[in-house]
Formats: structure tokens, sequence, C-alpha cells
């Protein structure tokens, strides 16, 4: 896709919002304890539905999840999550809406000091961005065997909407893995 003069992936299309998140945030490397939970929290809000849906309410899941600060969701009442679901800003999904809070407890519990949680995170690629590029028409892929690792080892420590497909789109959204396409401007 071609816009202002340069190609991106297809996939972005030519919705502003999309060509701001695909040029400015996917596939950049975050290391960021708080950001890398935002990110995960917004994938898993994402499960069986588009990420464009996501994106046009991530300001709103941002306000509602005290900008994703991970102490403060970690504490957050049940009475606080029963208004978030009575938001239309945000997907009220009951599972979706109490997981973040789980995710933040669970990230606590297992991840005390400060970017643990990234170096933990980071491991699954060996710390570094694993880089593919597929031609036109070839499929990306949904999984690999790192965001299959990266699955199951996040649910034994009590994450909840970490499948491998979750964790796969979000290594390739942190820079992980950048799947750019070869002729996107973005491609390394």
């Amino acid at each position: 896709m071609t816009l202002e003069g340069l190609t991106r992936c297809h996939w972005c299309g030519d919705d502003s919002l999309y060509v701001d998140y695909h040029d400015n945030e996917w596939g950049i490397a975050v290391y960021d304890d708080q950001r890398l939970f935002e990110c995960l929290c917004l994938e898993g809000a994402q499960a069986g539905l588009s990420w464009i849906t996501v994106l046009r309410k991530r300001e709103q899941y941002r306000k509602v999840y005290h900008q994703f600060n991970i102490e403060a969701v970690s504490q957050m009442s049940d009475e606080e999550l029963e208004e978030i679901l009575k938001d239309p800003g945000v997907i009220r999904n009951r599972l979706k809406v109490y997981g973040f809070r789980k995710n933040a407890q669970a990230l606590l519990n297992n991840f005390a000091d400060k970017g643990a949680f990234s170096q933990y995170l980071w491991s699954f690629v060996e710390g570094k961005t694993i880089v593919n590029r597929y031609k036109q028409g070839q499929s990306y892929p949904t999984t690999s065997t790192q965001s299959d690792a990266m699955s199951k080892a996040l649910k034994k420590l009590g994450f909840t909407f970490v499948g491998s497909t979750i964790c796969y789109a979000f290594m390739q959204a942190v820079g992980m893995v950048d799947d750019h396409a070869p002729d996107c401007f973005r491609a390394k």
C-alpha cells in the first residue's frame, strides 16, 4: 500500500489510525514493563476481533485502566471492573475486562524487579528481533515456536488471554518479530 509516497505493509490500508500505528509502533522494539503490559493486555482484548477495533478504543482503555500502571491495575476492585463493563468505549467482555487485573497481579507476583518482565519476555527471542520477510501473497504466520513457548510459560505464571496467536501478534507489535513486507519502508 502506498500513501504519501511510502510503500507500507498491505494490512494497514489507508485508515489514518492504522497507518500511524504501522509507521510509528508496529515492529518497534519495546522494553518498558508498563508498555509491554499494555500491549499484552490490548492484544488479549483483540481476541476474536480486528486490531483496528482495539486501536479505536485504546485511549479509553488507557483512561479506565490508569494508563496501564501495573500496580494500580492489580489493585482495581470488582466494582471498578463492573463499571468498565458498562463503558461502550471498551470491549465489554467480562473475561477480558477482569483479565487485565489478573495479568497485572500475575506480573507483580512473578516479576517484582523493574525490567524483569521485559527481560523475561525478550528471552523468548534471545534478546534479538527475529526478522522475517514474507513475499507478496505469502501468508503471515499466526504462531511460532517462540510464541508457543511464551504462551505456555505465561499461562503457567497465571496470565490469561495469552494463547500462542495472541503472543505472536504481541511479539510483532513490540518488535520481537519484524514481519514488515520486504517492500515496506519500515523493513530493515
